[in-house]
């Protein structure tokens, strides 16, 4: 059955999860076409359940059960999609999503998400204007805030968020004091930060970039969120002055660490520290390729069926950063491709599900046995490591000194906004990349998941 790119969300939704027919997609990874084909019928199927080009709706936000924050990041794969495939077909509605969301401050910072933004929502959107202005994606019109700005004014706004009145330093979970998560200092926005530090200094050649890099990676070894193994770790809690630590493990934790010390490797011309850093946090991902096998799993919630809405979707970033990884130091390549490979097929062996029999579900080590999941983030997943497999046959990321054309502003987003006071996000309000807080601690410390370590 061919999908309608007319259907609404919901409708797309309940086609997807409709009853099983044979009719799995077929990757061959020998196959450049093959791996353009099998991206593009999954880029199609995800966009189905984007419902902001529709009349009356939004542009740049997902329907529920799906927050800001993964739109921002759904997006960045289809920056990923037209740089891998070269297919624009979904350029023109990538590019007004991108920009109706950026506020009125070109930051990324809209009063009309202030319930659920946190810094990891906001580094998500950020993060996807810096591959836009890394892979040459289209600028917006002139009149219009330009990628790499948006970048800098994302980074801008958040490093005066810097908080040194507890744990030694690091960004908070939240923006605001009346969300959910306030006192919670985890890795995703502080790996956020870093990764889109690292690469304004690899793009820019600004020194102040690195610097705030190296200030958070280091900051993040010091409180235990990085530890000897190169594990990166959730985050802790700065009412004890991050004392304990959750030691729940997350694919994009890593992921985020991962490109960005790829990016410092390269910018700090392959210094020494940073090649043990980055070794470090290579081989620290082989706990998400489990049982000897290179296929990448979710190994906080996927076997045990605890994989939320969100989580769904964290195997597309770290495929997303693995990839980008081999570009920053190549000689990572192989290694890295010995697990993006299998990862790809098995990914696309479990796009087997759905009235179209080609669905993605999320556990890719189950082989042609759809798992019954269905969502963005499970298409958003297979789209990623599937399209990760050209990374061989495009070019790395442009710098303005290697015929990059974005257009920057040093000083974007240094203009403070005032949001008026409202009143405290209820548990339905909040989402963003993670757990709230209390979610975390009723969930986990019951389940004998909520470990911690002195």
């Amino acid at each position: 059955m061919k999908l309608s790119r007319r259907c609404t969300g919901s409708t797309a939704i309940a086609i997807l999860a409709g009853s099983q027919v044979a009719n799995c997609l077929s990757l061959d990874l020998s196959s450049p076409d093959s791996i353009k084909s099998v991206a593009s019928t999954i880029a199609y199927d995800m966009m189905l359940y984007y419902t902001g080009n529709h009349t009356g709706d939004i542009p740049g936000n997902l329907p529920a059960p799906y927050y800001w924050w993964e739109a921002g990041a759904m997006f960045g794969a289809m920056v990923d999609y037209w740089y891998f495939t070269g297919d624009t077909t979904y350029n023109d509605v990538t590019t007004e999503a991108l920009l109706w969301q950026v506020g009125p401050n070109r930051d990324y910072m809209t009063p009309n998400q202030t319930k659920t933004e946190g810094n990891d929502d906001q580094g998500f959107w950020g993060l996807a204007a810096m591959s836009a202005a890394e892979v040459n994606f289209p600028n917006p019109p002139s009149d219009q805030p330009q990628w790499l700005a948006l970048a800098q004014a994302v980074f801008n706004t958040q490093a005066p968020r810097w908080d040194t009145t507890s744990c030694g330093g690091g960004l908070k979970w939240q923006i605001f004091t009346f969300n959910n998560g306030y006192n919670y200092k985890n890795a995703i926005s502080n790996g956020c930060f870093f990764n889109l530090g690292a690469r304004l200094a690899k793009y820019t050649g600004n020194d102040t970039y690195s610097d705030w890099a190296e200030k958070t990676y280091v900051w993040m070894e010091s409180i235990g969120l990085i530890d000897q193994r190169y594990y990166v770790f959730d985050g802790s809690d700065d009412t004890i002055n991050c004392t304990k630590v959750n030691l729940l493990q997350w694919t994009y934790n890593a992921g985020a660490m991962l490109l960005g010390a790829a990016n410092m490797y390269n910018h700090t011309n392959g210094s020494t520290i940073w090649k043990t850093r980055l070794d470090g946090l290579v081989t620290g991902l082989d706990v998400f390729f489990p049982n000897g096998q290179n296929v990448m799993q979710e190994v906080a919630c996927e076997n045990n069926g605890l994989c939320n809405v969100d989580q769904h979707s964290f195997k597309a970033y770290l495929s997303r950063w693995m990839a980008a990884t081999t570009k920053m130091a190549p000689y990572t390549y192989d290694t890295i491709m010995a697990k993006l490979a299998p990862s790809a097929k098995a990914a696309a062996a479990q796009c087997c599900g759905g009235e179209n029999g080609r669905t993605c579900g999320l556990k890719w080590s189950m082989g042609s046995t759809w798992d019954g999941s269905y969502g963005v983030g499970q298409q958003m997943a297979a789209l990623e490591v599937i399209q990760s497999n050209l990374i061989s046959q495009v070019a790395g990321p442009v710098t303005n000194s290697t015929g990059g054309t974005s257009v920057g502003d040093p000083n974007a987003g240094s203009t403070t906004v005032s949001y008026l006071p409202i009143g405290p996000a209820t548990t339905a309000d909040r989402g963003g990349a993670g757990f709230l807080t209390a979610v975390v601690l009723i969930s986990f410390i019951g389940m004998m998941w909520w470990m911690i370590v002195e």
